[in-house]
């Protein structure tokens, strides 16, 4: 009854606007009430800061920033008239070049918004343009954007990461191939698609020049290369990457100004202004996700006082059942949880209570990292609360309803994709079994 009354709450004080970190805070505060369990709450602060003093999370904000001043600095743009050049002339191919350049932003911001927010304003419109249906252009924008987080570097799995004391580079070295699994299914969709529906091809006319495009691509090409290399071949950690990363972006900033013809001077003032803005964007999404830490640090001491973990651990001994069958009954609830919780707050909260059941019974840490990830990173393009599919409606006009609806055949492709995942671990596994990051 008292956990009832706490979702109530909960779910009140969502739907009144009230951010959801001050909910989850309000509500593991009240449980230790109701539990019996206040005379805990004067340690709180101790634990709540013990749960964030970690080295790796210092990455996050850095790839926050150079994912920021990539997009605020016209490498966006760079990407997607490569992915043009690459496969626009396919029928169906601004499809193609959709899901492209989710792969190539993916390497570059480790966002799923970001790369919504980055790439629906510039190739919604030249879809829609081109005659394809508005909603079917937003929902494989929304779909495609999932890619971003799976493929390194990875917000969502140096979260995971510091959570769960697993290998950040071994999750990232684990991401790449479903990551890369993820954009051939949905190419395989649009493939489908664009001969059902007689989607056009791009002309010699309305590609990029080949020197041109290859030339400003290629440096930034070179960023995720260096990152993803240096992590997984232990150069550098990812918090000394995430630096290089920004360093290497703002040089790039500074390169495109001067090639666009601005005077040394005005290319410095561009770069300065871009990176004034970006680190104010930065700073807005890092306290965000700061405060979900808090929150959630606040929910995980509760669940481990009440032992929660050890009981599910428990009830999965007595049901039988084996590692595979109990981390698709765990990821079913996270996907659920996923539709209506920030992908972070869900991460912190379900992740120690419903993961290490699943590893004890004998499931790979990276493989359940990497496949948790990509479940509750789903959860943006789900209704009826997806954040991603909310920032795609704003940005595209199209109508939330209507895109959520246009949504459900790319999810249940992506759905297709998480279970067979989940089935043959050895699909994550063996790219880092082979640069010998796990046994």
């Amino acid at each position: 009854m008292i956990w009832l009354l706490l979702f109530a709450f909960a779910l009140a004080a969502i739907l009144s606007g009230v951010a959801i970190s001050y909910v989850a805070g309000a509500a593991a505060v009240l449980a230790f009430v109701f539990s019996d369990h206040a005379a805990y709450l004067g340690i709180l602060p101790q634990r709540i800061f013990s749960q964030i003093d970690v080295f790796t999370f210092l990455a996050m904000p850095l790839f926050i920033l150079a994912g920021e001043t990539m997009t605020k600095g016209g490498v966006t743009r760079v990407l997607i008239d490569l992915a043009m050049l690459i496969v626009g002339r396919l029928k169906g191919g601004l499809g193609y070049v959709n899901i492209a350049s989710s792969v190539f932003l993916a390497g570059i911001s480790g966002s799923a918004v970001a790369d919504a927010a980055a790439t629906t304003n510039t190739l919604v419109p030249a879809m829609a343009e081109k005659g394809y249906r508005r909603d079917f252009a937003a929902a494989l924008t929304a779909a495609s954007c999932v890619i971003g987080p799976i493929i390194p570097p990875s917000i969502v799995m140096i979260f995971y990461g510091a959570l769960m004391n697993v290998s950040v580079a071994a999750l990232f070295a684990g991401g790449i191939v479903p990551g890369l699994l993820m954009a051939v299914f949905l190419g395989g969709y649009n493939f489908w698609i664009a001969r059902r529906e007689n989607h056009p091809g791009g002309t010699a006319e309305s590609l990029p020049p080949v020197a041109a495009t290859i030339l400003r691509a290629l440096p930034a090409l070179l960023i995720p290369i260096t990152i993803v290399a240096g992590i997984v071949f232990g150069l550098v950690t990812p918090t000394e990457a995430a630096g290089i990363a920004v360093a290497i972006t703002l040089l790039l900033v500074f390169a495109y100004a001067l090639l666009d013809r601005n005077s040394p001077g005005d290319a410095v003032r561009i770069t300065a202004s871009l990176t004034s803005a970006s680190v104010e964007r930065t700073v807005m999404l890092t306290g965000s996700i700061f405060m979900i830490l808090f929150a959630a640090a606040v929910f995980g001491y509760l669940m481990g006082l009440l032992q929660v973990p050890e009981q599910i651990a428990s009830w999965v001994q007595s049901a039988g059942l084996n590692s595979t069958s109990y981390f698709l009954l765990a990821s079913g609830i996270m996907f659920l949880a996923g539709m209506v919780m920030d992908v972070s707050m869900a991460l912190v909260l379900l992740v120690p209570v419903l993961i290490p059941a699943a590893i004890a019974g004998g499931a790979d840490p990276v493989h359940v990292g990497v496949v948790s990830c990509l479940n509750l990173t789903l959860g943006l393009i789900s209704p009826p609360f997806g954040g991603c599919l909310m920032v795609i409606s704003a940005a595209s006009g199209v109508n939330y309803l209507r895109l959520s609806l246009a949504i459900l055949p790319f999810l249940i492709v992506q759905l297709t994709l998480l279970i067979l995942l989940i089935l043959l671990p050895e699909i994550t596994l063996a790219l880092p079994r082979v640069l010998g990051l796990i046994r």
